[in-house]
């Protein structure tokens, strides 16, 4: 039985929009409109990234406006999109793993904690957060020497905006993101490429299972708090005749709001570990006149020292604004692209 099957057959007078599982979707139109529809997310979001990520460099407080107009005034808009091409060709990759993993953990683990006899309510948030954790630790094998590259070619800008707010920051120059990779395999090998992977993992890996944890919780309380939502049940549709005719501006709604609640959460949790991975992945340190790459206690002692725990949370705004815009705009895109995606009703019976 999935869990979509076993929340339709609940007892619970709270019904919750059926969702689409993972052996109902044709995977090759899942995974190509996946790709183009969370590209053109990345690109309206990603001066947000920009500005969090330097930010998080910066030695000293800085506010966020004078961070922007700095970058605005000595780099221009191209300012807000240094190492956007790296970005966007590591996020396909890096999306298809992330939503392969996430689907078949969702469905798996939440068709074996309902076989367990764990609640539905229950075998959501287990589901969730299980799927969270393991997405994000496949996704980070691609993601991270992505992530390393773009950062560097995110805050070179500050040697020129922020000369004197940026400590140790690395002092090669970069053209492009192929340079940068090729700089940094040279200087460091493939290990400078996975830089701050541990600590990336043990950032994104909780991240991700406290926020689909948050937004499974989320979803459902709003829902039951509004008691009853617009829709009727409708026979014939999908999950074996129980679907339901959802009244689509409501169901849009509560998912924004669950996503943005959900972030929130995510964001103040993970925040600290998020600036130490940064400044892991970007900064580097001195050592008897040689360049050499920060510890994660090194990264951390530094940290202390500029500021205690608020300097962990340099950059709290930007990130939580564009986790919030950007879990918003996937979890409606993500559940829009999984409906594009859905087999034919002779398929599904083939299947």
């Amino acid at each position: 039985m999935s869990l979509d099957a076993a929340e339709d057959e609940s007892t619970s007078e709270i019904h919750i929009p059926a969702e689409i599982d993972w052996d109902m979707l044709d995977k090759s139109k899942f995974f190509f409109l996946g790709a183009a529809l969370f590209s053109g997310v990345s690109t309206a979001l990603y001066p947000i990234v920009v500005l969090k990520t330097r930010l998080q460099v910066s030695s000293t407080k800085v506010s966020c406006f004078k961070m922007s107009y700095s970058i605005m005034r000595h780099e221009g808009l191209r300012g807000f999109y240094r190492g956007f091409g790296t970005s966007l060709m590591g996020t396909i990759p890096a999306r298809a793993f992330y939503m392969g993993a996430l689907e078949i953990t969702k469905s798996g683990v939440g068709s074996a904690t309902i076989k367990l006899g764990f609640s539905d309510t229950t075998a959501m948030a287990i589901a969730n957060a299980a799927a969270g954790l393991s997405s994000a630790m496949a996704a980070q094998l691609v993601w991270t020497p992505i992530d390393v590259v773009s950062q560097r070619l995110m805050v070179q800008g500050c040697n020129i905006s922020a000369k004197n707010n940026v400590s140790n920051l690395n002092s090669c120059v970069y053209r492009n993101g192929i340079d940068a990779f090729r700089k940094i395999i040279y200087a460091d090998g493939l290990r400078g490429l996975y830089r701050g992977f541990g600590i990336s993992i043990l950032t994104y890996a909780p991240s991700n299972a406290v926020w689909w944890t948050s937004y499974s919780v989320a979803h459902r309380l709003i829902w039951s708090g509004l008691g009853y939502y617009t829709s009727k049940k409708d026979e014939g549709c999908i999950n074996g005749g129980y679907g339901f005719k959802t009244d689509s501006k409501a169901t849009v709604a509560v998912q924004g709001l669950s996503a943005a609640l959900a972030s929130g959460v995510s964001a103040i949790i993970t925040m600290p570990l998020d600036t130490i991975k940064t400044r892991l992945q970007v900064l580097d340190g001195e050592e008897n006149g040689q360049r050499r790459p920060l510890t994660a206690l090194q990264t951390i002692r530094n940290l202390m020292k500029e500021g205690g725990l608020n300097a962990c949370y340099r950059g709290l705004g930007p990130r939580w604004a564009s986790m919030a815009m950007s879990a918003t705009t996937m979890i409606t895109t993500y559940e829009f692209l999984k409906r594009l995606s859905t087999k034919s009703q002779d398929c599904l019976s083939r299947g």
